[in-house]
């Protein structure tokens, strides 16, 4: 039997409910966010924290382990860990001792120090790439290699996979038509040059798309996640990303990876646990426990060509680097995640929980007889309102349902639960436990019952 679905006039009914449940739990979320008008855009301090599925923003004073403490007196179990910038949980124990033992030492001085040389070789030893450069966001990172790899290569194009996420990034804004036309993303604000005059962008699985992008031999690098995430979750068909590799070793690009999300995928991200082979890395969001910081790695002969390039450039600001790179705290944070807190018993834990939170959604899914799939990889798994799961960006964003994921997403919030709030994406760190995975299951099942019920 071919499952019906739920039909827009019951989402909205249900929608109203949990809405007005929300307002009546959390007076005095919805008495702080008045008060937020006179200093904030949408009330927030971020514009983009009110596209959150609440009707007021949840705001949140404390966040400890996998739980968050909001103004009301509500836990919310939290598989949401700030968008991955928390995935080993908040604050874990070598965290807030670093943060003790090191806060009086200073913060930034624009100098080298030991500890940096000290976070090198951890990331060499887990990533594989001997030479480093630190950021204070991988969006920067991401901004930074773009700039290299034309001033190493001469060559002005770039090629991103339609549906990626790089951060705030220009160059990665450019979309693709149901035409297979490229164009400018249509949600960015004051943007004033044509991005698609140097940015070429190919749906993710399609080898062809991208040789036929490659043959001018005019692209300095391809840009990519090993796994799209932000769109809803793509994985890469077998054999994909190898033949990724070999093409842009062919046509003379660098192949730049950003696992910035993809670091759920195991202590050496998803590269090592695959095997592939970047000429640039790019690390983000958890690396610094949670605090702002990024780094970007690379082979010995890609740095030789970026000492050779920046040799050879006139004297002055290259445009690369920013004046709270590097900094002593933020690099002692880096440490006591590398060596302390992201450890292949961390990973198991990750795993297993997303293994169980992805097998229990799947049952619950299955016996509401819904044609929903969900989509795992290592820590990180997704509920995606279609049958299969989706083979590109195309397929991925055209599962989307703008009226339903809110409702499902604010329920859940209704219910001690929350997920990352842009997409049905959730996260298992290591402060998870087994009972953590049955209330989300549970949840999941209630907030599915209630919406039949609507």
């Amino acid at each position: 039997m071919t499952p019906k679905p739920i039909s827009s006039d019951r989402i909205a009914r249900f929608h109203a409910a949990e809405a007005a449940r929300f307002l009546a739990d959390h007076p005095r979320c919805v008495a702080l966010h008045a008060r937020a008008q006179r200093h904030f855009l949408f009330g927030v301090p971020l514009h983009w924290m009110a596209d959150a599925p609440t009707p007021a923003p949840l705001y949140v004073d404390k966040a400890q382990g996998a739980r968050l403490f909001d103004v009301d007196g509500h836990v919310l179990i939290d598989f949401c860990l700030g968008d991955t910038g928390a995935m080993f949980g908040h604050s874990p124990a070598a965290i807030a001792r670093t943060l003790r033992e090191h806060g009086a030492d200073g913060a930034t001085t624009m100098l080298p120090s030991t500890v940096a040389l000290e976070v090198a070789d951890l990331l060499e030893q887990r990533f594989g790439l001997p030479m480093w450069q630190f950021t204070a966001s991988a969006s920067d990172a991401n901004r930074f290699v773009l700039r290299w790899a034309r001033a190493l290569t001469g060559r002005k194009h770039i090629v991103v996979f339609n549906g990626c996420y790089h951060g705030t990034v220009d160059d990665v804004f450019v979309d693709l038509d149901a035409d297979g036309a490229t164009h400018t993303r249509p949600s960015l604000l004051g943007q004033v040059q044509d991005l698609t005059a140097y940015t070429r962008v190919v749906e993710f699985n399609d080898l062809d798309t991208l040789r036929a992008a490659m043959a001018a031999g005019d692209v300095a690098c391809v840009l990519t996640e090993p796994v799209l995430t932000n769109i809803g979750m793509v994985l890469p068909e077998p054999g994909f990303l190898d033949a990724v590799r070999a093409l842009t070793r062919e046509h003379g690009a660098l192949l730049v990876i950003d696992e910035t999300h993809t670091l759920s995928c195991g202590p050496g991200g998803y590269c090592r646990e695959h095997g592939l082979q970047p000429d640039v890395l790019v690390l983000g969001k958890p690396i610094a426990g949670g605090t702002p910081g990024a780094a970007y790695g690379f082979t010995a002969e890609v740095g030789a060509r970026m000492q050779a390039a920046k040799t050879a450039a006139p004297p002055g600001h290259s445009g690369i680097g920013t004046t709270l790179s590097a900094g002593l705290l933020t690099l002692r944070l880096m440490r006591a995640m590398l060596a302390e807190v992201m450890t292949e018993a961390a990973y198991a834990q990750m795993f297993a929980i997303a293994q169980r939170v992805a097998d229990g959604l799947d049952g619950v899914i299955a016996r509401h007889a819904l044609p929903w799939t969900v989509t795992r990889i290592g820590a990180r798994c997704e509920v995606q309102f279609a049958p299969q799961r989706p083979h590109n960006g195309s397929q991925a964003r055209a599962a989307f349902d703008d009226a339903l994921e809110p409702a499902l997403q604010l329920a859940l919030i209704n219910r001690g639960v929350l997920l990352t709030p842009f997409h049905n994406m959730l996260l298992a760190s290591p402060a998870h436990t087994e009972s953590d995975a049955q209330a989300l299951i549970s949840a999941f099942d209630d907030v599915l019952t209630a919406l039949k019920n609507s």
